[in-house]
């Protein structure tokens, strides 16, 4: 697969999966397409955050195999049905979901100083109705199209769009 510049290999391993699935339990299946797949489409997907829908494609192509496989459903099947059977999210919702939730953690002191760094409270300077739903101030940005894909203007854009009961949950968990 051809990702921007960068080539990444295909995997042997992830692909012998399929060749010996008839003998794996569901469990044991599941926990080798994570090991191989899932966990890699997880790695650094903030940084996939705005990218061009082509290299989105390609990587929900991957998982949707993956889920195909863990699922034992043939390749004409449809996805849709796979994907919710197995709690899965598609690749560009998963994508914004842990930007979101690096979001969350960043706000409430559980993420890293740098990334809390990168996001501003809104404050208004006089009293507007905005005051009181815990939004982010959105920086501005020259370079409209790889400076909007930058944490710190992504992600306050996705932060003031969520309702304001799901700012204010009490943990990691219920968020």
């Amino acid at each position: 697969i051809l990702i921007g510049d960068h080539r990444v290999e295909r995997s042997d391993k992830a692909r012998n999966i399929g060749v010996i699935r008839m003998y794996l339990t569901f469990e044991s299946t599941k926990t080798l397409v994570h090991a191989y797949v899932t966990c890699r489409l997880d790695n650094c997907n903030s940084l996939l955050l705005g990218s061009p829908d082509y290299i989105i494609q390609k990587l929900q192509r991957v998982q949707n195999c993956a889920a195909r496989l863990v699922a034992g459903q043939p390749r004409a099947a449809h996805i849709r049905p796979v994907l919710k059977e197995l709690h899965l999210l598609p690749v560009e919702q998963r994508i914004t979901f842990k930007v979101l939730l690096l979001t969350f953690k960043a706000l409430n002191n559980l993420a890293p100083p740098y990334l809390s760094q990168l996001i501003v409270p809104y404050n208004p300077t006089r009293n507007l109705r905005s005051a009181g739903k815990h939004l982010l101030e959105v920086p501005n940005v020259r370079l409209k199209s790889y400076g909007d894909r930058a944490f710190s203007v992504a992600t306050p854009k996705q932060w003031n769009d969520i309702p304001l009961d799901i700012k204010l949950s009490g943990s990691v968990d219920v968020f």
